[in-house]
């Protein structure tokens, strides 16, 4: 019983030997069940190898292609990172409040500590672009395409 289940599926994927055929067929002849399945086997590859598949990848080549596209994703991407650095100044600006109201403290001080948070926070969301885009295209962090 293996050895006809190994025959068939041979003879679906078409990697029949000329002995395996000849088995094959002799079993055939024997018993027209079989012989009735492989012919739906036949018309339904058939029926497949007729199928047209999409290549994912050229539908992102033609989307990425037009302008509006590119400039969108710029243009999100740029409000983001103003979001971003605008959204974490505040929250650093408030982390330090009680420091910058110190009348005791100078002028330079407070501005040098504003500057190095708004810094920082430039420099954290640049980073972090950075990694997203690595990540998008770094080969050795993509699937192999089959």
């Amino acid at each position: 019983m293996d050895d006809l289940k190994e025959l068939i599926n041979k003879y679906i994927d078409n990697k029949l030997s000329d002995e395996d055929k000849i088995q094959l067929q002799k079993i055939i002849r024997e018993d027209e069940k079989l012989k009735n399945e492989l012919k739906e086997f036949d018309e339904i590859k058939e029926v497949i190898s007729m199928l047209k598949t999409q290549d994912p990848d050229k539908d992102w080549e033609k989307y990425w292609s037009h302008l509006y596209n590119r400039l969108e994703r710029g243009i999100g991407w740029i409000i983001t990172s103003i979001g971003a650095i605008l959204l974490l100044t505040f929250a650093g600006f408030q982390f330090v409040k009680e420091l910058i109201r110190d009348p005791e403290l100078a002028l330079y001080a407070k501005i040098g500590i504003l500057a190095l948070i708004f810094g920082i926070v430039i420099l954290f969301v640049s980073i972090l672009r950075e990694r997203i885009f690595i990540s998008k295209t770094d080969k050795y962090s993509k699937e192999v395409k089959r």
